[in-house]
C-alpha cells in the first residue's frame, strides 16, 4: 500500500476493501486484521481505522465472534455454534478427529481468538477434549438443533 501519508493510509486501505467488495471479490466475509495487515503491509490500527471508516458508511459490519462482513451477507450466529453445526453436518463420530485451530480459522474466516473462545466453549461442554498427540477429538455429538416454527 503506498504511503502518501501516515493519515490517510487507512482511507487508502478503506478504499481497496471497497472496490473489492464492489468487484465481489469479498462477497461475505472479510478476511482477519491480521491477514489484512500482511496484505496491505500495515499495522493493526490502520485496519481497524479502515474498518471504522467501511463501518460507518455501512459497507461492513461486525459481529462479535465472527468477524466482519459485507453488510447484509454471511451467517451472524455466534462461531460456537457454526462449529458446532459442522460436527452435526459432516457425518462425524465420537472419537474423530477435530479440526486444528488453523482449520477453523480458514474455514469460517475467524481470528485466532474467536477459534480459541469457540473451542474453550466446545470443552467445557463436553463435546470436545484432549486426542491422542497434540490435536483434539470429539468426545460426544451434539444433539440435534431445535427449530422453532411460529
Amino acid at each position: 500500500m503506498p504511503q502518501a501519508s501516515p493519515r490517510g493510509t487507512y482511507l487508502q486501505v478503506a478504499e481497496a476493501l471497497r472496490q473489492r467488495i464492489e468487484a465481489r471479490e469479498i462477497a461475505e466475509g472479510l478476511p482477519s486484521q491480521a491477514a489484512l495487515m500482511r496484505a496491505y503491509g500495515v499495522s493493526r490500527s490502520t485496519i481497524e481505522r479502515a474498518l471504522a471508516a467501511l463501518r460507518a458508511e455501512g459497507v461492513i459490519e461486525s459481529v462479535q465472534g465472527a468477524g466482519w462482513f459485507v453488510a447484509g451477507t454471511g451467517d451472524r450466529r455466534p462461531l460456537v455454534e457454526r462449529v458446532t453445526d459442522l460436527l452435526r453436518s459432516e457425518g462425524v463420530q465420537v472419537g474423530d478427529r477435530f479440526p486444528t485451530e488453523k482449520d477453523l480459522c480458514e474455514r469460517f474466516g475467524a481470528s485466532r481468538t474467536a477459534v480459541r473462545s469457540a473451542i474453550a466453549q466446545m470443552e467445557g461442554q463436553g463435546l470436545i477434549g484432549k486426542g491422542a498427540g497434540r490435536g483434539r477429538e470429539v468426545l460426544v455429538l451434539p444433539a440435534e438443533r431445535e427449530t422453532h416454527t411460529t
